[in-house]
């Protein structure tokens, strides 16, 4: 895929950060994320996309107020969390631990098959990482 492509239709959950910036900076400095884009001005980012090098990736902001007339915002600040599928969960454990991250559960195999950890950012989300790639799915008919 060359750098103009648009990627197929995926699910990309969406977060915001009371610093956006930082934030950003942890996650492709301790997980390794890919910055695509950041819009924004100084502090704020009214939009970014983090890209999983392994497929994926989430969409993040800064906090801010919800316009007149919309829903409001339903995570707030440290509440986000979400599993990501890594071939390699020891060696993102390893960067995550060398970059500083809390590790909230320390390398571990599960009963359904998979090699997991988990971790906090400086917001208090939960990332976990594993190799567990979800279940088998139905043929479709």
């Amino acid at each position: 895929m060359d750098a103009t492509e648009t990627p197929a239709p995926q699910v990309w959950p969406s977060l915001r950060a009371t610093d956006a910036r930082a934030l950003i900076r942890f996650l492709v400095d301790a997980f390794g994320f890919q910055e695509v884009v950041a819009y924004g001005e100084d502090d704020f980012v009214a939009h970014a996309e983090l890209a999983w090098p392994e497929g994926g990736g989430v969409m993040l902001g800064s906090d801010r107020e919800t316009p007149d007339g919309a829903a409001p915002w339903a995570g707030m600040p440290g509440g986000f969390t979400a599993y990501v599928v890594t071939a390699e969960p020891d060696a993102v454990h390893a960067r995550a631990l060398a970059a500083g991250a809390e590790i909230t559960a320390a390398p571990h195999e599960t009963e359904y098959g998979s090699r997991d950890f988990a971790a906090a950012d400086p917001e208090g989300n939960r990332w976990y990482f594993g190799t567990y790639p979800g279940a088998p799915r139905p043929v479709a008919r």
